[in-house]
């Protein structure tokens, strides 16, 4: 006999990093890559306590060229993450083995910068009218 069961994930959003509420109207939804975020910093895993893990609210993400999935912005990367896309809006739950993560990308508005998880520098992101157009505000925190 099959027994099936219901469950119900709540992740409280911590959206300290948002400066204002411009922008919020429009996300768009974009596909986060797992493998190319950090565990602890981008993400938390799943727990005994908690079957569901989560990517942050808040993490910069570029977009990797090859796949049209997203990654963890990185100013150096050479597979298009190079280039700043936006900030994981709202916090992002998974499942136990899931390699792919929905998500909503804020890319237009203001930022308080030293709030961002794993901190970012805003003097190393490159223009580009492919990319975030974000406004940021307060000291560095890379």
């Amino acid at each position: 006999m099959i027994q099936p069961y219901t469950t119900s994930v709540t992740v409280t959003g911590d959206r300290d990093w948002l400066a204002s509420r411009h922008g919020t109207d429009a996300t768009e939804t974009i596909t986060l890559d797992l493998s190319h975020l950090t565990r602890g910093t981008h993400y938390a895993e799943p727990t005994a306590g908690q079957p569901h893990g989560f990517v942050r609210s808040g993490v910069p993400v570029g977009q990797i060229t090859a796949s049209g999935l997203y990654g963890a912005y990185d100013p150096t990367a050479e597979d298009g993450r190079a280039v700043l896309a936006g900030l994981v809006y709202a916090e992002a739950p998974f499942t136990p083995g899931t390699s792919k993560v929905p998500a909503a990308l804020f890319w237009h508005g203001t930022v308080h910068t030293d709030k961002i998880p794993g901190g970012l520098d805003p003097a190393k992101i490159a223009p580009s009218p492919h990319g975030a157009q974000i406004r940021f505000l307060g000291a560095v925190d890379a």
